[in-house]
């Protein structure tokens, strides 16, 4: 948190001076306004480049792999695992039926041995063990 102050804080310097010579510039017209103008353009798109590229940086996170071996410790076919990915995604029984190609009460019976399996109560809860577990 300090070095983000820091950081802030010195750009906050740098744009204060970089006004202030503008103005000099100006006033003892040395320079025209348009070149100004153009040159504080570019610092500020460098500035904001070089916060985007920390940033990006911080929030990339690796993707972690499926654990295969954890589904089959956790004893999920390969029909219910498919069920559960579909779940995961927020689709209802009926539209995962239709995707599947099985009835609806396929599924229901699928989702119901999926949260006897995960010891869930309810479909989100499922999600969210199923994505402790890294199986998602």
């Amino acid at each position: 948190m300090k070095k983000t102050i820091l950081v802030f804080s010195l750009l906050i310097v740098a744009l204060l001076l970089l006004f202030q010579f503008s103005k000099y510039a100006v006033v003892s017209s040395d320079l025209q306004v348009e070149y100004i103008m153009a040159f504080v353009a570019i610092i500020s798109i460098g500035i904001g480049l070089f916060i985007n590229k920390k940033t990006q940086k911080s929030l990339e996170s690796p993707k972690d792999e499926v654990d295969f071996a954890k589904i089959g410790e956790l004893g999920l076919s390969k029909r219910e695992y498919e069920v559960l990915k579909e779940v995961a995604l927020g689709l209802s029984n009926q539209e995962i039926a239709e995707k599947l190609f099985v009835s609806e009460s396929t599924i229901k019976t699928h989702v119901s041995n999926l949260l006897v399996k995960l010891d869930a109560k309810r479909r989100t809860q499922a999600i969210q063990i199923s994505k402790s577990l890294n199986i998602i």
